[in-house]
């Protein structure tokens, strides 16, 4: 029994661990086990919306350069040269994580088998409440361990064009950007 216990948690750490990478250079597919990826749609002939969504591990900067990508690598499928960015930003979604440190044991918590600890109840704007020094209070902030994760999405809606690029505007060659982009694409290992 415990060998199958040591087993499976094996298999399990092994599963998590391979998660653990920053979303490569893919599809977006909504509902499947990844979390990330690109998606695009056509809005007319000559406008898109492209939008890649990055993980908790992949920054910032690697989800803005994969959007890049992107539109040069829609651009020039599409038979277009240039591209141009008429509405581009990038949001980011902060969560706060709050674990407790695993090694942490209170004085007169349960753990030493005392049965007894300092706690108190007092009366807030919400009604009665429970206080306890050891489970989240400011007073013993070093038993806990916040984290701050962040994920960012980038989005840009881009207009198309072919031949030489129009004066006076600031536009992308597409052929340039996949050419100077392409090498630092990380894609999906199949």
């Amino acid at each position: 029994m415990n060998r199958l216990l040591v087993a499976t948690a094996a298999i399990a750490a092994i599963g998590l661990t391979a998660c653990e990478t920053a979303t490569p250079y893919q599809p977006l597919r909504p509902g499947s086990a990844q979390t990330g990826g690109y998606s695009d749609y056509r809005i007319d002939a000559s406008h898109w919306r492209v939008t890649f969504k990055g993980n908790s591990l992949t920054s910032r900067e690697t989800v803005e350069k994969y959007l890049l990508y992107r539109a040069a690598e829609l651009t020039l499928d599409q038979g277009f040269d240039w591209f141009d960015t008429t509405d581009r930003h990038t949001e980011r979604n902060t969560n706060y994580y709050g674990d407790p440190d695993p090694f942490y044991r209170s004085g007169f918590g349960l753990a030493y088998g005392w049965g007894w600890r300092p706690s108190w109840r007092y009366y807030g704007g919400f009604g009665w409440r429970g206080w306890d020094p050891w489970v989240g209070g400011p007073f013993w902030a070093d038993s806990i361990d916040i984290r701050q994760v962040n994920q960012y999405e980038a989005s840009a809606e881009i207009v198309l064009g072919k031949g030489p690029a129009p004066e006076g505007r600031r536009v992308f060659d597409a052929h340039q950007v996949a050419e100077n982009i392409g090498p630092a694409i990380v894609k999906p290992k199949s």
